[in-house]
């Protein structure tokens, strides 16, 4: 039996990419239909070999729908999830919405699978946030083993995770500063190229700033509440790719051997890890692959049982679209999709 596959959002960067993995994995759909708002209708879109038109989302009827891959903002998805839901289609969001609603399941794969079950009392699951999905997949085999009491991040973000138009606002700028031309700042609070700016998301009363909050829920609600978590989000003149600085402190002893072991046999992990010039990953590398790539794995002798590591992942793919798929994937191979539809 195949599925009927809704995207919505199809002409936003994670929504094409939803698109072309639903392609590369061969998702069992019988159908797939993009969707967006009405100022994208009858655009065009890639479906493997296929081209799709865009529809609007606004008129479409959900009701024989299995499955709808939602990528279209945190208040489109406010009014829109529900409603989808209600209909019987299950609602996989890449938005903030419903991340820490009581009711939603918040899914990667690798780290939490068995809390997938949950969604069926709104008929929706939550993506995380793109930085928060690389963590936890390094950090949940290393939880397992030694447990986690602390967790000091540092990103470095890619644009494409502030959208298109950030991308085009790196490009225009760096651009810019070639040909002697004005840098036009819009979406970023200051220019971008070849700058860093550790500001992402608004910030809150506290002085951190809401990606660095959802960090550190997210973190606790996937993989365990006791885990204290700080982090400092950095967005830097990168298209693609979110790379991590991670220091880790353990209730038990766990050496950068023992690491680096645990790391290589982790689902979704690949460990890049050679103490030689260019033995490690980086986000240019990473982009356009699915694994989350650890390097740099080594003793942080400030504090007991202390290790550092560097984390990098495609955050179009693992961090949004990527995880959204295999969400999908879950709720077929475990069979779950007939308790979505109401009863006849």
């Amino acid at each position: 039996m195949g599925y009927k596959v809704a995207v919505v959002g199809a002409t936003g960067n994670v929504g094409r990419e939803m698109l072309d993995i639903l392609a590369e994995r061969a998702f069992p759909a019988d159908e797939v239909v993009a969707l967006a708002s009405r100022r994208s209708q009858g655009q065009e879109v890639s479906f493997g070999d296929k081209i799709l038109k865009v529809k609007v989302l606004d008129t479409y009827d959900f009701s024989d729908t299995d499955i709808c891959l939602m990528s279209a903002g945190g208040e489109a998805s406010k009014e829109w999830s529900p409603r989808i839901g209600q209909a019987g289609c299950v609602v996989i969001d890449n938005s903030s919405a419903f991340r820490y609603d009581a009711d939603v399941p918040l899914i990667v794969p690798e780290v939490n699978a068995d809390a997938v079950e949950g969604f069926t009392k709104r008929n929706i699951i939550a993506n995380p946030n793109c930085s928060t999905a690389q963590l936890v997949v390094a950090l949940k085999p290393l939880h397992e083993a030694a447990t986690i009491k602390r967790v000091v991040v540092s990103t470095y973000q890619s644009v494409s995770g502030a959208g298109k138009d950030a991308m085009d606002e790196l490009f225009s700028q760096t651009r810019a500063v070639f040909t002697a031309g004005e840098v036009v700042t819009k979406k970023f609070t200051k220019r971008i190229a070849f700058n860093v700016i550790p500001h992402i998301d608004v910030f809150m009363e506290d002085g951190y700033t809401k990606e660095e909050w959802k960090m550190v829920a997210e973190t606790k609600k996937m993989l365990d509440p006791k885990i204290k978590l700080t982090a400092t989000a950095v967005r830097v003149p990168v298209f693609i790719g979110h790379a991590e600085a991670v220091n880790v402190e353990f209730e038990r002893p766990l050496s950068p051997e023992q690491a680096t072991e645990i790391l290589r046999n982790a689902p979704g992990v690949l460990v890049i890890d050679k103490r030689e010039n260019g033995g490690y990953m980086t986000p240019h590398e990473a982009a356009g692959e699915d694994a989350t790539y650890i390097s740099r794995i080594r003793e942080d002798a400030t504090v007991e049982n202390g290790l550092n590591f560097w984390c990098v992942s495609d955050n179009l793919r693992k961090g949004a679209a990527l995880n959204a798929v295999q969400i999908a994937e879950v709720l077929v191979n475990r069979k779950l999709l007939s308790k979505a539809r109401p009863a006849a």
